[in-house]
């Protein structure tokens, strides 16, 4: 008969059992979380709904960087976390797939898989691979129509959507090391050139507009191209660098395959009926995304218009059950949830708390010098994008308050807005900081590491910041942007 004593040892067994197999990532994994749930329990100001969001919010990050476990799975796990906690409803689960990223996301799936059976994306990757003869300079290629899209493009998701057939077509004549080099290349790039012009993202017109009606200043179209360009063009070739030399394969830096006869004929044949039914949708739908202040239809809703004509029986260019086997459902279930978590923080009120901290920090700085005021602005808002995932929630929160800032130290108001818009562009570390980088995450045919985005934010972030203040004393200030 076993007796008490040894029933205990046996379970004693089981759990040292327990613990070694788990390996040093695991330990260190639970570690974090621990310490995050220590510091997050004496955090005085947050109260017990902010304090489980935030919490939520930082596992989740944790997770989706340092483990292979499927990051839906994460998101939706942690949204059921906070409401079996008791910090939510159960509506912020349903609620999640009503997001406006998630129709946008579906509809570009669609598009995208019409613009790849039109032949449209090859009829463009053959003209890249007709001019970039080496490997690595497609790179450039590719970063250099990406770049051009911002000025007519007005918006980051929809550049990202119309980017994803090109990148697809691309791929296949690369290895899977370096189909993941394009996928991190892509949204980077499209959110690096985001500076260039005043319709490059809608938290432009959201900060300018407060300027405007708070105290009646305002930043021109052509002034933003004048201090915009240069900025965007050398942060973009910043960018291609570090991610060509920290991810490209350093023994595939070699020529394109043999195929400059069969894409010089993809590129001069005649376009075929889909190809011209689906350069006029795109041009209808640019126009539409353009024109979204005055007809006030958001852009996601103008997209999934655009999803249904390609769909349309004998008319679209392809079948509903087409479109619908194109959307990554893995995907969208991810971003809906993961959207919800970034949401809840501002709802619970996290965000408005870190907000309020990181104002009284700032005021500590008045009198201070020129540089230091600048250096303050650009780290508070360039770091923004790690706990407020929404672009346009960043600008929203953010500006209002910068603004009563620089009216209390006594500086220029539009300066401040245009280094803070600028700053807040920088979104590249996690994929929920951007609808750009979710449009290429965990894709199936081709994706990218969050690790590897990691990686390149631990350099290109302080890059940034420091090509930033460069720029505020030397080419900005000469045309006259001061504080």
């Amino acid at each position: 008969m076993i007796t008490r004593i040894e029933k205990q040892a046996e379970k004693s067994n089981r759990i040292k059992q327990w613990i070694n197999q788990l390996s040093t990532k695991s330990l260190v994994i639970i570690s974090l979380h621990v310490l995050i749930l220590v510091v997050i329990v004496w955090i005085d100001g947050l109260d017990y709904e902010a304090k489980i969001s935030l919490f939520a919010f930082l596992s989740a990050m944790t997770l989706w960087i340092t483990t292979k476990i499927p990051a839906g799975f994460v998101a939706i796990s942690l949204i059921m976390f906070i409401v079996i906690m008791g910090a939510e409803t159960p509506d912020l689960l349903y609620e999640s797939l009503s997001e406006e990223v998630v129709w946008l996301m579906v509809g570009s799936f669609i598009i995208g898989e019409a613009v790849k059976q039109s032949q449209l994306a090859e009829r463009l990757t053959g003209f890249i691979l007709r001019k970039c003869h080496k490997k690595s300079n497609v790179l450039l290629g590719v970063s250099s129509i990406l770049f051009a899209s911002v000025f007519f493009i007005p918006s980051t998701s929809g550049r990202a959507a119309l980017s994803m057939p090109m990148i697809q077509q691309l791929g296949v004549k690369f290895s899977t090391k370096e189909q993941k080099v394009l996928a991190i290349l892509a949204p980077v790039i499209i959110l690096m050139s985001t500076s260039a012009t005043l319709i490059g993202a809608g938290s432009h017109l959201i900060g300018i507009g407060l300027l405007e009606s708070t105290v009646n200043q305002s930043i021109s179209f052509s002034r933003w191209l004048i201090l915009g360009v240069p900025f965007a063009i050398v942060i973009s070739l910043v960018s291609l660098f570090i991610i060509k030399w920290s991810l490209w394969p350093k023994d595939e830096l070699g020529t394109t395959e043999n195929v400059q006869t069969v894409e010089k004929v993809m590129v001069k044949r005649p376009m075929n009926g889909k190809e011209k039914k689906i350069i006029i949708l795109i041009s209808v739908l640019i126009a539409g995304w353009m024109t979204e202040r005055i007809h006030g239809y958001d852009i996601a809703f103008i997209t999934m218009i655009g999803a249904l004509l390609v769909m349309t029986p004998n008319y679209g260019m392809i079948s509903w059950k087409q479109g619908m086997k194109s959307v990554s459902w893995n995907l969208i279930l991810f971003v809906a949830a993961a959207t919800a978590l970034g949401k809840v923080l501002v709802d619970t009120g996290a965000v408005k708390w870190i907000e309020t901290k990181m104002l009284h920090v700032l005021y500590m700085f008045i009198g201070a010098p020129e540089w230091l005021i600048v250096l303050i602005i650009l780290l508070l808002t360039v770091s923004s994008h790690l706990y407020i995932t929404s672009h346009t929630t960043r600008a929203i929160v953010f500006i209002p308050s910068l603004l009563l800032f620089s009216e209390t130290i006594g500086v220029n108001p539009s300066t401040v807005v245009f280094l803070s818009l600028i700053g807040m562009n920088y979104c590249v570390t996690v994929p929920v900081s951007s609808k750009a980088l979710l449009l290429f995450y965990e894709e199936g045919e081709i994706s990218y590491d969050a690790s590897n985005l990691l990686k390149i934010s631990a350099i290109l972030m302080p890059l940034y910041i420091l090509i930033m203040m460069l720029f505020y004393f030397t080419y900005w200030q000469w045309v006259g942007l001061h504080l």
